[in-house]
């Protein structure tokens, strides 16, 4: 994300998501539980580099199993899982484009057969097209839907029927709901879909004990936010954060981590903003 302009407050949630129908199995099987293992199962969508890769091993080093999961970047998500077990964890990766709600099935499904259940979701994949209003093409616009929208949803909905009892989800939001800067207009509209999302399916999940939340990240160092933008402009969105950088992906993955642990849990329905105070 970036801008210029700050508004009033309000909370937001992501989308993730991503666009396809087949997915692939890596990894083919879990290996046998590290010594830290706390028995438990993560699937992180769009896990292969950036946010994703970063919340994958985080989670990872915490104990639990993790799938990772991407659309393309096969050889990234492999190299994931290569780093996870080779510190002692336990993951597969699966290929599979979350906006096709045949896929998302799939890779749930895949999940379970490989490590039996799942207890943490975090719905990270997405996409952004930035284009003033008069310029967005249909198509831009329409992918970008079909990936942070409709793929969300996807993603949440079967999260909400496969969560075990205790568990958590989260999607990632962004801090541009709040900055509304020119050309985010239709990025920024998919994103902040996303604090329904996770505020409404929090009270449906009641008696569960399944905490629901979103997060918010700000300027993060990743593809997402770098791409097509000079390192003096990226220098310069650092220099409007309170401590005169970017955020890095661990970062975020430390909140996301925050929000899987037990204590956590009392956080529910909300949004967290993880933006280095920009907003």
């Amino acid at each position: 994300m970036s801008g210029t302009d700050e508004f009033p407050r309000r909370t937001v949630l992501a989308a993730a998501a991503i666009t396809s129908a087949a997915y692939a199995v890596g990894s083919a099987r879990a290996q046998t539980a590290a010594p830290r293992s706390n028995g438990k199962v993560a699937l992180v969508t769009g896990s292969s580099r950036g946010i994703g890769a970063a919340t994958a091993r985080r989670l990872a080093r915490d104990g639990y199993a993790v799938t990772v999961n991407c659309e393309k970047n096969r050889d990234l998500a492999a190299g994931v899982v290569r780093d996870i077990e080779a510190a002692g964890g336990r993951a597969i990766w699966l290929q599979a484009d979350v906006s096709d709600p045949s896929a998302v099935r799939r890779l749930f499904e895949a999940n379970e057969r490989a490590f039996g259940g799942v207890d943490i979701v975090v719905s990270n994949a997405g996409i952004m097209r930035l284009s003033p209003f008069r310029d967005m093409t249909d198509a831009d616009f329409a992918r970008m839907v079909d990936v942070n929208q409709k793929g969300s949803f996807f993603v949440l909905r079967e999260a909400a029927r496969r969560v075990r009892d205790g568990g958590r989800i989260i999607a990632l939001s962004s801090s541009i709901t709040q900055l509304r800067s020119p050309t985010y207009g239709a990025y920024a509209a998919t994103k902040a879909a996303q604090e329904l999302f996770a505020n409404i399916l929090a009270k449906e999940l009641a008696g569960r004990m399944i905490s629901v939340n979103a997060i918010a990240p700000g300027l993060v160092n990743t593809t997402l936010f770098t791409d097509g933008k000079t390192s003096q402009q990226i220098a310069g969105f650092a220099e409007r954060t309170p401590h005169k950088r970017l955020g890095e992906p661990t970062d975020i993955a430390d909140v996301i981590a925050a929000l899987c642990a037990g204590d956590g849990a009392w956080i529910n329905g909300q949004t967290v903003f993880a933006n280095g105070g920009i907003v």
